[in-house]
Order: structure tokens, then C-alpha cells, then sequence
């Protein structure tokens, strides 16, 4: 122990963000949280109110943008002088089993001295079958060292028992938010349906079964009631050319509007709209390469809008890739990846058959589940057990 108070190091290589970091702001005054920041972090911080520890990576030398970040992908990313930051810590909070990161959080265990917690959201148990070399060496690492693992839902934890991870050492421990800012007021019934597809530029999230849900509707494919409906597609990623050429492809160039948006202006994205749509796909994007190794396979792992979006009332429409169903608990209308035919019925038959921005009523104990406070009390009770020996 550090003094009075036990140390927390958050590390999350560049991917420090300010909607997963806030609930360590509520921890109790006996634990002192602070948080790797790497030269490359990929998320603007705002304000969050814990102490950053600065650290360099070889990632920061490299160039910014696309070249940098394939050839760090090629040559690997490391922390420099990482022993440094972490000396005197108690805790040390990494995330993933196979994350460069996360390994190097495990390689300086034994030297500092700390204990290791892990964030956990993958929800498939992947194994060494589905892992490249790399990710092989990191995971049998990171299995080796970490102390407890925090799995974000029961279906994690449940990949993480395929995994080999005994019972014991699994603490289920969802994120949280403020519900409070997301409970702004909708505006009322306007002439128009404003849909919402929140998340990364890419194929995994779904956004190319919105827009042809969208043209559905427009085309008469699928018997709607006779309404204006808009599409608003917030986030960047390498898929927006190519969404943007498909609406206009499919006479959605007018109706369909792309946006980003800083995490502290989604409240408002939410309430001026009438349903959220999040219909992610199981993806093998990289499944089998020229070398034959397999790389990457997702489905959805937790899906931090479907709490934002329930916090706000807002009606959901979502598929049922990965951990959807569990997060929403019963609460949204679930339909298969891919099937944007029945998305369009899904949509016509429920939101777009009643006045714009009308809201719903989520279960009280399922939104509490997901607040700030309850995800800070999990980790206290995560970080008493690991500073216990328990």
C-alpha cells in the first residue's frame, strides 16, 4: 500500500476514454485513481477530473493518420519506461486478454509489485485457434498474471470460462453512466422521425442495413404509415464514402445525414430523436489472410449508446449480435443481424406508427444497473477483494 490510500493505474494503451473513465471519478476518497495518457490517445478527454500519469509510446514517434497506425500494427506498440509510472502502484486496471497493453501491464507485475485487475468486454472465447502469434503470446500472459477479471456482461464471463479462467477469479462488473445527462427533455412531436445509428464507420456496425431499411420504406418494399422519417449516422471511420455513395445510390442522398460528435453533445443527439438503431454484425473481417492466420472476429460486446439511449427514453430497434440482448435486457425490439427487411417492419410497425420523439419507459432497475454509481461501487468491491488476497 501507498500511505492511506490504495494506488489505481488505469491503463488502456491510446484508447483512454471520458464515458468509461468517469466512473472512477466516484470512487471512495480511500482509493487514488489515475490513468495512463499515452501522446496517441484516440479520445478527447474533456473533463475528466482524474490525474493523467503522461507516458511515451513507440507508437508517438510514428506518424499520424493511417501510415502510423499500419506500421505500428506491423513493427508492435510498447509503453517506454513503464516501470517508472507503475512503481508504487496497488492496482493496476488493464483491459482484454490479448491487448499489447494489457501484456505489458502483466510483464512488470512481478517487478512492481501491484496487483492486476482486468476489464474484460470480449464476448467470444476465442482460445489460441482464433488468435495470431502475437495475440497468442499476449493472452497466455495476461492469463498467467491477472488477478481478477471483470467481465462488462454475463456473456463475457462466460467466454472467459471457455477461456480456462476458474470461477473464482470473475467479478462481473458492467460500465456505467451519468443518467442524469442523458435524461434531457425531447422536444415534442415534430413533422418529421429522426432514426439514430451511433458507432465507428464500419461494416461490423450496421449502418449500410439502416440506410437500406431506409430505402424500404421509401420504395413501398415494406408497408409503412405515410411519415417523413430522417437518418442521422453519428461517428467517423473509414466506411463514410462509402456509405455516403450508397444513400445517394439509393435516392437517400437528402434523408440521410452524417455527423460526429463529442461525447458531451449526445444528450442532446438523443433527445431530438425518435428511436435509436443499433444493428450490429458478427464480423470475420480478418478471419483468413494470405498467410492463413486468423486475426480478428467480433460481435457486439456491449454497446455503450443502448445504455445512454435508455437512460433517455428513447425507444431501441437492435439486432441481436452478441451482447444486445443481454445489455437491453428484454427492453428494445431485437432482430436478426443483417435482416434489414424485417429492420424496416420492426421500425414501420413500432416507432414510425406513432408521433415523432415519443418516449418509453425503461425498467428502474435495469437503468440503476447501468449508472455511474452502481458501476463505481462494483469496482470498490472488485479493488477491496484484490487488496484482501481474495
Amino acid at each position: 500500500m501507498t500511505g492511506e490510500k490504495t494506488r489505481v493505474v488505469v491503463v488502456r494503451g491510446h484508447q483512454a476514454t471520458p464515458w468509461e473513465l468517469r466512473s472512477w471519478e466516484l470512487l471512495p476518497d480511500r482509493f487514488d485513481v489515475r490513468y495512463l495518457l499515452t501522446g496517441s490517445n484516440a479520445y478527447a478527454l474533456g473533463n475528466v477530473t482524474l490525474d493523467p500519469v503522461h507516458v511515451r509510446t513507440a507508437r508517438d514517434f510514428l506518424p499520424r493518420g493511417r501510415l502510423g497506425d499500419l506500421a505500428s500494427h506491423v513493427v508492435g506498440d510498447r509503453y517506454l519506461r513503464l516501470r517508472e509510472r507503475l512503481r508504487g502502484a496497488d492496482i493496476v486496471h488493464a483491459e482484454e486478454l490479448a491487448y499489447w497493453f494489457a501484456a505489458e501491464a502483466a510483464r512488470r507485475k512481478g517487478a512492481c509489485g501491484y496487483r492486476l485487475a482486468l476489464t474484460v468486454w470480449e464476448t467470444l472465447p476465442l482460445r489460441e485457434s482464433f488468435r495470431n502469434p502475437g495475440a497468442r503470446r499476449r493472452r497466455r500472459l495476461v492469463l498467467e498474471h491477472a488477478d481478477l477479471f471483470l467481465p462488462t456482461t454475463e456473456r463475457a464471463a462466460a467466454a472467459l470460462r471457455l477461456e480456462g479462467v476458474p470461477e473464482e477469479r470473475i467479478f462481473v462488473s458492467p460500465p456505467g453512466i451519468d443518467l442524469e445527462r442523458f435524461q434531457a427533455r425531447a422536444p415534442g412531436p415534430t413533422d418529421e422521425h429522426v432514426l439514430l445509428s451511433v458507432g465507428r464507420l464500419v461494416w461490423e456496425k450496421g449502418h449500410q442495413d439502416v440506410i437500406r431499411a431506409l430505402a424500404a420504406l421509401r420504395e413501398g418494399l415494406v408497408e409503412a404509415p405515410a411519415v417523413r422519417v430522417r437518418l442521422k449516422i453519428v461517428g467517423g471511420g473509414p466506411e463514410r464514402r462509402r456509405l455516403e455513395a450508397y444513400a445517394r445510390e439509393l435516392g437517400l442522398g437528402e434523408t440521410v445525414e452524417f455527423a460526429s460528435a463529442a461525447h458531451e453533445e449526445m444528450p442532446a443527439l438523443y433527445a431530438g430523436a425518435s428511436c435509436l438503431v443499433l444493428p450490429s454484425l458478427p464480423a470475420a473481417a480478418c478471419a483468413l489472410g494470405p498467410t492463413g492466420i486468423p486475426r480478428c472476429f467480433w460481435e457486439e460486446q456491449f454497446g455503450m449508446v443502448l445504455a445512454e439511449a435508455m437512460a433517455a427514453g428513447l425507444p431501441i430497434v437492435a439486432s441481436s449480435s452478441g451482447a444486445i440482448p443481454e445489455v437491453t435486457g428484454g427492453a428494445a425490439d431485437i432482430v436478426a443481424p443483417g435482416d434489414w427487411l424485417e429492420l424496416a417492419r420492426t421500425l414501420a410497425s413500432g416507432v414510425l406508427s406513432g408521433p415523432s420523439g415519443a418516449r418509453v419507459e425503461y425498467d428502474e432497475a435495469l437503468l440503476a444497473r447501468y449508472s455511474r454509481e452502481a458501476a463505481a461501487g462494483r469496482l470498490a468491491r472488485a479493488y477491496d477483494r484484490l487488496t484482501a488476497g481474495t
